[in-house]
């Protein structure tokens, strides 16, 4: 080789060898930089937003993702409105709602839930079937149950405040009086009392029972859709794909990370967890069918509006319409990755 020509050579190597050192530098800057929390805990009903950021989802939609998780003495949605964070998981419909009650300027752009995954658990011996059955059984219900969903029971159901207990999160009064029932999530309480008191509970899921509230909804500013909404849509479209591969693909990596940051959470839970949420299609099921995880409707939000408006929960006069935005759902999104029947 002539030396011009492996002078020539040798610097298209150096430039090329430079150019794929700086190719990753290039892309890293490129990366919007996200931080969305939580609201509590790491743990499966959470997984797939941690499968997202673990598996580099969230990385190949362009954007730098923080988690935070939450906790009890962690108010991440307050974040979310001061600015401090960009996104947050709010925990259902109900609390999109009160935020146009109270004019906070956030918005749910995706309900990752279909179903709400509140449940009562029953001793089998009791014999319950259905929601009717529980009616004369002591209940144990929290206080933030109280003031959403029992006036719901009351209203539609007929159900009545004097068989109420309060539900300090603590299962052993219900573990101690067979003639009662507990609330709790699908997905959680039904596997811990079966571990600590051996016997599998009946379990019941209110929104089989027409709760048709969203759960599990991405909230984010105004300002930020006005201003940002490519990233809106990213973020979106990348937490959709998230829950895909949670629930159907290799989830070991977000499993991983959601036990790095909660010890509590073993692979037995988690598998338990994951088997609950597909089993009573909380996350996949509903219009999410034929529109994608993620999915709202007007209807829907309607229908859940009335009769929370019915029972007092909320205000007939409030604009529940600005409480939520179509405008980032129901595109389909991550459809292909959902096993063929």
């Amino acid at each position: 080789m002539k030396p011009a020509r492996l002078a020539s050579s040798l610097s298209a190597c150096l430039l090329g060898a430079m150019l794929a050192l700086a190719a990753p530098a290039a892309a890293e800057e490129k990366l919007d930089k996200v931080s969305f929390g939580t609201n509590w805990v790491a743990e499966a009903e959470h997984g797939g937003f941690f499968q997202a950021l673990a598996d580099g989802t969230y990385r190949r939609y362009g954007l730098d993702v923080t988690i935070v998780p939450g906790g009890p003495n962690v108010n991440n949605r307050i974040l979310l409105i001061a600015g401090k964070l960009d996104f947050f998981m709010t925990a259902n419909t109900l609390q999109s709602f009160d935020a146009v009650a109270n004019k906070v300027p956030v918005v749910a752009v995706a309900a990752m839930f279909q179903k709400d995954p509140q449940v009562f658990l029953a001793h089998p011996e009791s014999k319950v079937t259905k929601l009717d059955d529980l009616k004369p059984l002591t209940l144990f219900v929290s206080k933030e149950g109280i003031a959403s969903y029992f006036q719901w029971l009351k209203s539609d159901h007929g159900f009545s405040e004097a068989k109420v207990k309060p539900y300090t999160f603590n299962p052993q009064p219900f573990l101690a009086d067979p003639n009662s029932a507990m609330q709790g999530y699908v997905s959680s309480e039904p596997y811990a009392v079966e571990k600590r008191a051996g016997f599998k509970p009946t379990v019941l899921l209110l929104a089989d029972y027409g709760f048709d509230a969203y759960s599990t909804l991405i909230e984010t500013r105004r300002d930020l859709i006005d201003n940002k909404p490519d990233l809106v849509q990213r973020f979106v479209d990348a937490s959709i794909i998230g829950w895909y591969n949670y629930l159907y693909g290799d989830n070991k990596p977000g499993n991983d990370m959601i036990k790095k940051l909660n010890p509590e959470m073993t692979d037995e839970l988690l598998a338990y967890s994951v088997k609950a949420m597909k089993d009573h299609g909380i996350v996949d099921s509903g219009d999410a069918v034929k529109d994608g995880i993620g999915a709202m409707s007007d209807a829907r939000m309607a229908s859940f509006f009335d009769k929370m408006a019915r029972a007092g929960v909320v205000r007939r006069d409030i604009d529940y319409r600005k409480a939520y935005t179509l405008r980032f759902v129901n595109k389909g999104v991550g459809l292909d990755l959902r096993p063929k029947p």
